[in-house]
Formats: structure tokens, C-alpha cells, sequence
């Protein structure tokens, strides 16, 4: 009998003992390739030697010191070195421990930047519905699933909503991809002014859609105008990236390819790639100067932010992604990756998209492909999917409600940057059968 309280309290997982590349390997002495990075986590895979070893160094050097009373080397290191490598002027970086508290880190630091700037009334977030943004009550507030905001919603806060930036099943059959891209960014204004500009704090949105939606890509131009309208009411633009960031979609960060600077960058998955529990924020210099001239004091903090040997971790990790030529690797590999399951679904009757960028894809399950028609949620065929994947040695990440939070399933895949060709297709071979399974 297992004392922990398990994500399913009918069954306990099986039990992972060792980690080498991309195979997890359990207590009975079976293999599973890890073609969804646990949870788009494990970019380097599992048992990287230089990682392990960086950590080891620093906890014979030091483990863990409170940062109300240090900083350590480590620790400014890996703040430097996320500064140099982002985009503009996005060099300040507050780490925590996860992608949740990142999430509750940005919406802290934008709420006190605008009570500093002289602007109290400004409380209100604007984000969109089939989004994800963590589960701590904060994040799970702005998220826009109502499956996961269900139970909890009496003790959420208000959060106004526009569409997602979901092409396949949104943009009408007369629409342009131009015309569809204007209508969300017409909607997000309409917002706006709904809400009042004086009261919006900022706009929130994964560049690319991770979990809830299944890699979702935004449609060219979508986030240029998000960033020109966050500019003409004066908001601020929040990037989630902690599960599409560090290099998992081609660029160390997603929205790079936008072409835009948000104001507000979190990261977590990874950052560390598994190897400790990090997040980070990352602000612009505004922001922080400005609270840097008023209290010079940011109002939150936890235990175990700034730890140094997670510092560590995530130091090395950037330094292997650079090393080891790893964004180039996912871009090459990555469109290796598209090829083949364009190959293996793209004419599959109930695959009705396949999405994604770099080493970050997913397949839409339909009933029907011409009338996208999605799968009965009572049948759980995303479950049954994942089911029939473990059984034959594949970890992939299916997830149900893609369209509303209860209809629809999809099939979420991020290998490990490391990943060969012969090891992507075997991913997709083993898919294949999965899913010839689960649906027969």
C-alpha cells in the first residue's frame, strides 16, 4: 500500500528506478521512451553526466542558503546568463522553484509595478479561455480550463477572457488567416475598453499553447498586435513560457519568433530539465526600476527560491543547450519529427491536426475529420491512448476537454533534445500502435 496521496487515488504508477538518455526504466524491469519529457520537462533526457556533476559540486560547496540573508555565486550566474541570452531588455531575474510560482511571481511584480506607478485601480488580468497557466490559486485563476478551475472556482479570482488563438477549430471557412488573426485582436481590444483601459494590469498567453490545447501555434502577426495593443492602453504582456520555453520549440524562447519583447517572461519545466524543481521570471528593466525608485522592495518571496544547487542544474543545462548546438538540433530534428507523423496521420481518420514547433507536437483526435467531430468525452480516449502507450514502452501526453475543457482529445509529444531520428521514429511507430489500440 502506497502513503502517497497519487494523482489517481485507484491506482498507484508504476515505480521509475533508473534514467539513462531518453528511456525510463521501473521496478520490473520495464522500458519506456520518454517521447513527452514527463511533462515537456526532460530536454536532456535522463542521467546527463555534466548535470549530475554540477550538482554534485555544488552541494559539496554549499546547498542551500535563505536569500533574506545571501545571494550565492551560483544563483547570479544563472541570472546573468538568462538575462544575456533573452531578448531586449529583459534582465532581471527572479528564480523560484516551478512554473506555477513563476506564474504567481509575474502576476505579483505586474500588480505592485502599477500600484508603484500611481495606479491602484489597475487589478484586472485579461487572458484566454483554454489556457493553462499553473495550478497554485493565482495561476489556476488566470488559466482558462474549466475542468481544472471547477472545484476551485469559488475561490479564484475574476479574470476576463477572450478566444484562444485556436486556427483548426475557430477560423470560419470564408475567413482569411489575415481576417481570423484581426477578429481576436479586435475581440482583445473590445475587451480592453469593456474592462477599462485604466484597470487592465496586462494580457496573458502561452506563445505556444502547451498542455490544455496541444501545442496550438499562434497565426502570424496574432502576438505583434497583443504587444501593440498592451502598448496603446498601457498594459503589460505576460509570456507564458514555462512549458514552451528553453529551446523547445527551436528558440531558447518561443516568442522570439514573434518578433515581439513581452514585459513579463515565466519559465520553469525546462529551465531545469528535471534534474531539480526551478522557475524563473524574467522582467523588463522598467518594471523593476520602477519599483527599484518607489519601495525598493518586491512584496513576495519563498523558501526555496534562488537555490543553488537548482541554480546549478539550470546553469549547466543552458550551457549543454549551447555547447552541444541543442537549438539547432531541435530545429533539424524537429522537422524530421513533423515529417514523419505527417507520414504516419496526416491521412488517419480520426487525426484531424497535427501541430507544433520544433520538438513540441501534437495530434488532434477526431471522431470525424471533416466535420471535426471529437470523440464522446465519456469514452476517454485520451486515457485509453496513454494506457495503450505504457504498454508498449512510450510515454506521450494525452489530454482531454482540448476544445471546452470536457470535449475533445489530443495527444501532446516533446522529446528530449538529445533524441536521435531512428528514436523519433521509433516514437512513432509505437504511437501507431497505441493508437490503433486504444481505438479498436
Amino acid at each position: 500500500m502506497s502513503h502517497i496521496i497519487h494523482r489517481s487515488l485507484r491506482h498507484t504508477p508504476p515505480i521509475a528506478v533508473s534514467g539513462s538518455g531518453i528511456t525510463i526504466r521501473d521496478n520490473r524491469g520495464n522500458s519506456y521512451i520518454d517521447a513527452s519529457g514527463g511533462a515537456a520537462v526532460s530536454s536532456l533526457g535522463h542521467g546527463h553526466p555534466d548535470v549530475t556533476a554540477a550538482m554534485h559540486a555544488q552541494i559539496d560547496r554549499l546547498a542551500y542558503a535563505h536569500t533574506g540573508f545571501f545571494t550565492t555565486e551560483v544563483a547570479e550566474e544563472l541570472a546573468a546568463r538568462l538575462a544575456y541570452d533573452a531578448p531586449g531588455d529583459l534582465n532581471h531575474v527572479y528564480l523560484v522553484s516551478g512554473g506555477s510560482e513563476a506564474m504567481e511571481t509575474a502576476l505579483k511584480l505586474a500588480r505592485q509595478y502599477f500600484v508603484e506607478s500611481g495606479q491602484p485601480q489597475r487589478s484586472v488580468f485579461i487572458a484566454r479561455r483554454q489556457s493553462y497557466h499553473g495550478n497554485t490559486l493565482g495561476a489556476l485563476a488566470l488559466g482558462g480550463n474549466a475542468f481544472r478551475r471547477k472545484h476551485f472556482a469559488p475561490l479564484l479570482m475574476d479574470v476576463r477572457r477572450v478566444s484562444p488563438c485556436y486556427e483548426y477549430r475557430d477560423r470560419l471557412p470564408q475567413q482569411t488567416l489575415g481576417d481570423y488573426t484581426t477578429s481576436l485582436l479586435s475581440e482583445l481590444e473590445a475587451e480592453i475598453l469593456a474592462a477599462g483601459p485604466e484597470n487592465v494590469i496586462g494580457f496573458c498567453a502561452e506563445p505556444v499553447v502547451g498542455a490544455t490545447g496541444g501545442a496550438i501555434p499562434p497565426t502570424p502577426g496574432y502576438f505583434k498586435g497583443v504587444r501593440a495593443l498592451c502598448d496603446k492602453y498601457g498594459m503589460l504582456f505576460i509570456a507564458d513560457e514555462v512549458m514552451c520555453g528553453m529551446g523547445r520549440t527551436g528558440t531558447l524562447y518561443a516568442v522570439e519568433q514573434e518578433s515581439v519583447l513581452p514585459d513579463l517572461v515565466a519559465l520553469g519545466k525546462g529551465l531545469g530539465a528535471g534534474y531539480q524543481p526551478i522557475g524563473a521570471v524574467l522582467a523588463r528593466e522598467q518594471v523593476v526600476q520602477r519599483i527599484r525608485d518607489g519601495s525598493g522592495v518586491f512584496q513576495h518571496g519563498h523558501t526555496y527560491i534562488g537555490h543553488p544547487v537548482a541554480a546549478a542544474a539550470a546553469l549547466t543545462v543552458q550551457r549543454i543547450i549551447q555547447r552541444d548546438c541543442l537549438l539547432g538540433a531541435v530545429t533539424v530534428r524537429g522537422a524530421a519529427f513533423k515529417r514523419m507523423l505527417k507520414d504516419a496521420f496526416g491521412q488517419h481518420p480520426h487525426v484531424g491536426d497535427i501541430r507544433g514547433r520544433g520538438l513540441f507536437w501534437a495530434l488532434e483526435l477526431v471522431k470525424d475529420r471533416d466535420s471535426k467531430e471529437p470523440f464522446p468525452p465519456a469514452a476517454r480516449l485520451h486515457a485509453a491512448v496513454k494506457e495503450a502507450a505504457m504498454g508498449r514502452g512510450l510515454m506521450v501526453y494525452p489530454m482531454g476537454g482540448t476544445i471546452d475543457g470536457e470535449r475533445g482529445d489530443h495527444v501532446l509529444l516533446a522529446p528530449p533534445f538529445i533524441a536521435t531520428e531512428a528514436e523519433l521514429a521509433e516514437i512513432v511507430g509505437r504511437l501507431q500502435e497505441a493508437l490503433a489500440r486504444a481505438l479498436a
